[in-house]
Parts: structure tokens; sequence; C-alpha cells
């Protein structure tokens, strides 16, 4: 009896080690990918949303900022609808969470995220990373206009973001280390580890107020590229850059380096559709303002990506319905500064765009408002390529989507030799010789007529220069005005610094545009336009 007691009992401890080493093997079995399966993982990504929670009407010929006529990459809405919102961005995101699965999905913002806006302005971002982490986003790169609000201001951000903003060629000079710690995540999803890799904009320096990023040392995001990826590739099975390097650059970064699987872009506010391949890298980028939410669904086998669906979402109102939650979120953030948000200024009752790379209805408003409200011979502003088009009742945070940063006036002499220094550089910025000198689009006027060919040799592309219908004469001193940014040499413009009786005002550009605009029943095209020839 004893002796079968004792045979029963070992051979019930056999029975429960036996299970218990099978339980623990299927265990560790369940925790590694089959390399033989396919795994779908959707990337949604968003870019340049410039602070616009807002939705806003699309315009045929005429889309958000740049978009209507990048020279790279033309893009135009195929109709006239109301479209974007972050409540809309918001639905969007949690349907295909809820579709495919947390574990299929990872959320990346390319950066130029939060300010560039009315709200953005009075809460100094803190308004947009609410409702990102609302969302919850998984990795943020840092975009040029991202230290908006200063250097110290984007680090509270970052603080009080639920995820990381990185970028790996942006160095604090003090520590030697990319700012704010590691520029990579690594996100496991379906067993797959996936090393995402963050980069900014190299030319930032060129597109903002040097105060606002002292301390900070940008470099090209090819060279940490090739840094990093020896690091990361130990530590993960596929491998995507998330750059706010350009369209342009982006290229040359998947044409140079081998082995990033996947590039998802910014800056450049392009829709690449379909994706571009190059050698073995897929470059993806969602156009800007919050309009489309990119979805990237990357198949996986054997920890190498196979195949590639790109879905670019839409957000038209007519297709869709807005997240109520978000919607109760953008109410209360909006409710404390309503009244100026909404205070009506004039109105309109035609379409006046923003153009990036050609002349911009907007620009010539309010550089011909410059002209005769400061009794100058010529104005200019840089090219910039966010905003809205104007159309119907026009709002103050319709203007400040347009005119968002504080820079006063500035009125200067210049000779007629500056003006068309001044003109090349605008050529060189249209179409360098070096792609990673690109920086901002065609200089804004009004005053100043002038061709630009850029099929013709370097020095040579500008040309019949006029001012008050006379040939412009290379010895004459002109009477030119513009604003603090334009003095300090943003874009390349070197020669506004050069020039002589600068008189700096204590005016805001944004506010003596919209003064002026409240002074005007109704707001017209302007009858400026076409004072300058392009010749692309």
């Amino acid at each position: 009896m004893i002796i079968k007691n004792f045979f029963i009992l070992v051979l019930s401890i056999t029975l429960v080690l036996i299970l218990s080493c099978n339980s623990t093997k299927k265990s560790a079995t369940m925790n590694k990918p089959d390399p033989q399966k396919v795994a779908s993982i959707s990337i949604l990504h968003t870019n340049d949303m410039h602070g616009s929670y807002m939705p806003f009407e699309s315009n045929l010929g005429n889309a958000t900022a740049q978009t209507g006529d990048s020279i790279d990459n033309y893009m135009k809405f195929d109709r006239k609808a109301v479209i974007g919102g972050f409540e809309y961005m918001a639905s969007a995101i949690k349907s295909v969470r809820k579709n495919k699965g947390d574990e299929s999905v990872i959320l990346l913002d390319g950066g130029d995220t939060f300010s560039d806006d009315q709200l953005g302005n009075l809460t100094r971002g803190e308004a947009m990373i609410k409702m990102m982490n609302e969302v919850k986003y998984d990795l943020m790169a840092l975009g040029n206009h991202d230290f908006d609000y200063g250097l110290e201001r984007t680090n509270e951000l970052q603080l009080l973001a639920n995820f990381p903003m990185r970028a790996a060629n942006i160095i604090d000079k003090e520590t030697g280390n990319p700012i704010f710690g590691e520029p990579y995540v690594i996100i496991n999803k379906q067993g797959i580890n996936i090393a995402i890799l963050a980069l900014s904009y190299r030319n930032t320096p060129l597109t903002g107020n040097s105060k606002n990023i002292k301390g900070l040392e940008f470099g090209i995001g090819v060279e940490a590229v090739k840094e990093y990826l020896p690091i990361i590739s130990k530590k993960a099975d596929i491998i995507v850059l998330l750059s706010h390097e350009g369209m342009a650059v982006d290229e040359i970064i998947a044409e140079e380096i081998e082995g990033i699987d996947l590039i998802v872009g910014a800056h450049s506010h392009d829709v690449i559709s379909p994706p571009i391949k190059i050698n073995n890298t897929y470059v993806v980028q969602a156009l800007s303002d919050a309009a489309i939410l990119g979805e990237t669904e990357i198949q996986i086998s054997n920890n190498k990506i196979i195949n590639i669906n790109a879905n670019y979402h839409y957000l038209w109102h007519d297709e869709m319905s807005p997240d109520v939650q978000m919607q109760k979120m953008v109410n209360q953030l909006r409710k404390p500064y309503l009244t100026k948000l909404e205070e009506k200024i004039t109105k309109t009752n035609t379409v006046i765009g923003r153009q990036y790379k050609s002349e911009s209805p907007f620009d010539k408003v309010v550089t011909s408002m410059m002209v005769e409200k400061l009794n100058v011979d010529a104005a200019f502003l840089p090219g910039v390529g966010y905003g809205i088009s104007l159309n119907g009742n026009i709002t103050s945070e319709d203007i400040y989507k347009l005119l968002p940063h504080p820079a006063k006036i500035v009125t200067l002499e210049m000779t007629g030799e500056q003006l068309k220094q001044t003109l090349e550089q605008t050529a060189t910025n249209l179409k360098p010789t070096d792609k990673l000198k690109i920086v901002g689009g065609l200089i804004q006027s009004s005053g100043i007529f002038y061709t630009l060919n850029l099929k013709k040799a370097i020095g040579q592309r500008v040309d019949e220069i006029k001012i008050k219908n006379e040939k412009l004469d290379l010895a004459k001193t002109y009477k030119i005005a513009t604003h603090s940014g334009m003095l300090s040499g943003i874009h390349n413009y070197e020669e506004f610094g050069k020039g002589t009786n600068i008189q700096k005002t204590d005016i805001i550009l944004t506010e003596f545009v919209l003064q002026n605009l409240k002074e005007l029943n109704e707001l017209f095209f302007p009858k400026k336009m076409g004072e300058v020839t392009l010749i692309k």
C-alpha cells in the first residue's frame, strides 16, 4: 500500500513537471512571431498641422498653403467642401484602431504641430498637445516651427505631452546630446520590434527667430541617420524614419542609405500617393493642416516588409462623423478665448488664398497694404507654406492662421543692386543646386515687377525688373518695407540687413493688417496680381 501510494505521488509530480514545461514552452512560443506568418501593422501619420484643429473649406486649384503650387509634387483638392478639424481626425484615428486593434496600430506626427494659430498663440501650444494626448500619439518629430514659443516653452510642452518629441539632428550644445533624450523609440507590435528615428529640419535657424533656438545646433539629417542606424538596427526588425526634412531630402536619404524600410515625411506638405520606392525604402507623406490622416499599412514576413498599402483618409465632413469626446474638448479649449477668436474683421465674396512657390493672393493684399500705408516703393514678405484661404466672413483667427508670428514692421532703404540680389536669392530658394539648401518659397512682394526664369543659369534668372513702371536702377536707392524676420536674414535674405536708414517699429504686422482690414466693408481680390512672371 505504501509502495502504491509512493508510486502515485511520483507519477503525479512527474505529470505536473511535464505539463509545466509544456506550458512554459507554449508561452515562450506565443511571445515570438511566426517568421512565416504575415503581420499587418498600420502606421498612422500626420504632419505639418500648424495648430490647425478647426475645419476649413477646400477650394479648387488652391489647396492649403504650399500644396496648391508645389514645384516637386503638385496637388490640389478635387472638390469644394468642408474638410479637416481635430474632432474628425480623432474619429478617423479611433476608427482605424477599432478595426485593426491596438496591437496593429502606431500613431506618429512629423512636426510643425502646435503653433501658427491664434489659439496656439493664446495657449502657447498647449491646446494642440492636449488634443494629441487624447488620441494617444506614440512619437512626434520636432519641426522648425515647434520652437516658435522659444526653447523653454518647447521643453514645457514635451513634458506635458504623453508622447516623446525628438530629433536626432538637434543637439543641445551644453550636453552634446540630442534634444530631450534618445531620438528614437522601439515599439513592439505583434512581437515585431519597430524602431522609429525622428529628424528635424536642418535649416531651422533660417526660418524663424534665432533667439528661440539659442543653445541648439541643427545638423544634417543624412549624417544623423548614418550615426543612429547601426544602433537601432541591432534593437529592431523594422526601421522607420520620421523625417521633417522635406520630400526632396527624404529622397536623398533613401538613395544614399541602405537599411531604412520606411520614411514617413513632413515639412514639404506633400501627398505622396502612391508611395515612392527608392531602392528598398518606401517614402510617404500626408499633406498638412490636419486635412488628411495618412495610413501606411506595412505587411511583414520574416522580419521584412513584403508589401505596403497606403491609404489617405481625407477628412471630408460629408463622408464621416466627428468624435463627440474630441468635439467637447475643442469647445472647452476655445471657450475662454471665444470673443477674440470669433471677432469679425471684414468679409470677402471671392477666394483669397495663400500660395508658396508663386504669387500669393493673401500676401499680395498685405504687401500692397504696406506700400500704401507706409509710403514706400515696394514691400516684401517671406514665402511661407501654411495657412488657409479666406472666403466669406473673415475672423481674427483666420488672419492669425496666415500671420501667426509677432514680427514687427521695418522700413529701410536698399539699392537697386541689393534688390536684384534679393530676387536672385528667391530663385535659389526655389531651385537650389544643392537640395539640402532648400529653404522658403517665392519671396512675396508688391510694387516691384520682374520675370523669374528658373530655366536660365544662375545669375541670369531675374530680368525685366521695374519699380513704379521704371526700369530698376542698380545704383539708385529705394524705400522698402518688410518685417523683423526678413531683416534678420530668414530664408537667406541677407540684403535687407545690409540696407541703410533702417527704421524698426513696434508695430506688429498682424495687428497692422487686422486694423486696416477692419476699416474695409469688403476685401476684394488684390489688383496687383501678375507683377511676377514665373517660368519654371
